[in-house]
């Protein structure tokens, strides 16, 4: 186990992002579960992101002499030694009070970077002064850039001059999805409390003593203050914010105000990747946005094939994945079928519930481990040598597959 563990090292300490997600249930209160495990209306969607990757098999070749060791990417000018950075998150500080700033320093630990969003616990000067490496800075385009509101913009700016080297636009959100699990367990907007739910808050002492002590619980990109009152603020203020009438011309206008790679986040449809290059987007994430959007929308893996023949492959932009990974193979599966590298969302969370910075890199720790050892297992030295060869339709025949 790598040092970057020591402080979780123990007989039972997690060594799976299930054991992490299994910890992280029972320490948080279940309303606050419910935002970070929940998902849009029957969650057709939320499954089927991690199921889906299960219809995929992997083709093992024996006696190469090949030690999977290859293992770093890119993203923008950014050199990554493993493929996996941290996606978009908000309000982290709700599910432990060090939040994205913790994330990030354990992304760098480890070799790799944080996207922080508009919607992050800690303001992006917060983070950038708390870190060493560049990190990169997701936008939701609240309110319209053509319009001359000047929200975007200002977000844009404060990005830029901390230092962000990459800009991630998220395009999915036009408003916000059903997420029926969070409304029952009061994490609508806005959260109520009820005298259950504060009883259930007080069973989890550490969260309960690190929410009052430090109630870092608010978008503070968009109301720079803590508590209750200010995160129910910036939720109520979130939903205001949002405009179902964005547009291509918006993305455009964007683009503009961005001196720097610009990738759009939350593709599905090959026409729209399409679209979105043209307009001058540098790279696509293929994205349902963790099943927390349109329910029945396509998984991310299941999307990812037809955005790679579009606008990837050889001369085309980096197409990214995130939403369903729990294992070095899914990142394996994503690479093979296309994707330059992979973003984790709920998996870096239930590192952060654990073991705070510590548990986050331990489960970064955990990808670049089991990543490895899949190549090894499938006698591959390197990721840049995946392709859709080394993938196949799990029940199809090599004949099928020719």
């Amino acid at each position: 186990m790598s040092a970057i563990a020591f402080t979780l090292s123990s007989r039972t300490s997690p060594i799976t992002v299930a054991d992490y997600r299994e910890r992280a249930r029972k320490a948080l209160p279940a309303m606050i579960w419910a935002y970070v495990d929940g998902g849009a209306e029957d969650e057709l969607t939320l499954r089927a992101n991690v199921d889906d990757f299960d219809k995929w098999a992997l083709r093992s070749r024996v006696l190469t002499g090949n030690e999977g060791q290859g293992l770093s990417a890119k993203v923008g000018n950014t050199a990554l030694d493993l493929p996996v950075f941290l996606s978009p998150t908000g309000m982290t500080g709700l599910i432990q009070w060090t939040g994205e700033r913790a994330a990030a320093r354990a992304a760098e630990r480890v070799g790799t970077r944080a996207v922080i969003s508009t919607a992050s616990s800690y303001t992006v000067e917060e983070i950038a002064d708390a870190t060493s490496e560049n990190h990169f800075f997701q936008l939701y385009p609240w309110t319209s850039v053509r319009t001359g509101e000047s929200l975007a913009k200002k977000f844009i700016d404060r990005a830029h001059h901390a230092g962000y080297s990459a800009l991630f636009v998220t395009v999915d959100v036009p408003v916000t999805g059903n997420r029926e699990g969070e409304r029952k367990r009061g994490m609508g907007i806005p959260p109520t409390l009820s005298p259950s739910r504060v009883l259930d808050a007080a069973r989890k002492p550490r969260w309960a003593y690190n929410f009052l002590k430090h109630q870092r619980i608010s978008s503070r990109m968009l109301v720079d203050e803590r508590g209750a009152a200010a995160a129910v603020r910036s939720a109520q203020k979130q939903v205001s914010l949002l405009r179902p009438e964005l547009c291509w011309d918006d993305l455009a206008k964007i683009r503009d105000l961005w001196d720097g790679p610009m990738y759009v986040k939350g593709i599905l449809d090959p026409d729209d990747a399409a679209a979105a290059v043209r307009l001058g987007a540098d790279g696509i994430v293929v994205s349902n946005h963790g099943g927390r959007q349109l329910d029945s929308a396509l998984s991310s893996i299941e999307a990812l094939p037809a955005v790679v023949d579009r606008v990837g492959g050889s001369g085309g932009v980096p197409v990214y994945l995130d939403g369903g990974i729990r294992r070095g193979s899914d990142v394996v599966k994503a690479l093979a079928l296309g994707a330059t590298a992979v973003g984790i969302g709920r998996p870096y969370v239930y590192g952060l519930a654990v073991g705070g910075e510590d548990g986050v890199a331990h489960v970064l720790e955990i990808f670049r481990e089991e990543i490895a050892r899949t190549l090894t297992l499938m006698g591959v030295r390197d990721i840049a040598e995946l392709d859709r060869s080394h993938i196949m339709r799990r029940g199809a025949s090599f004949r099928s597959q020719e």
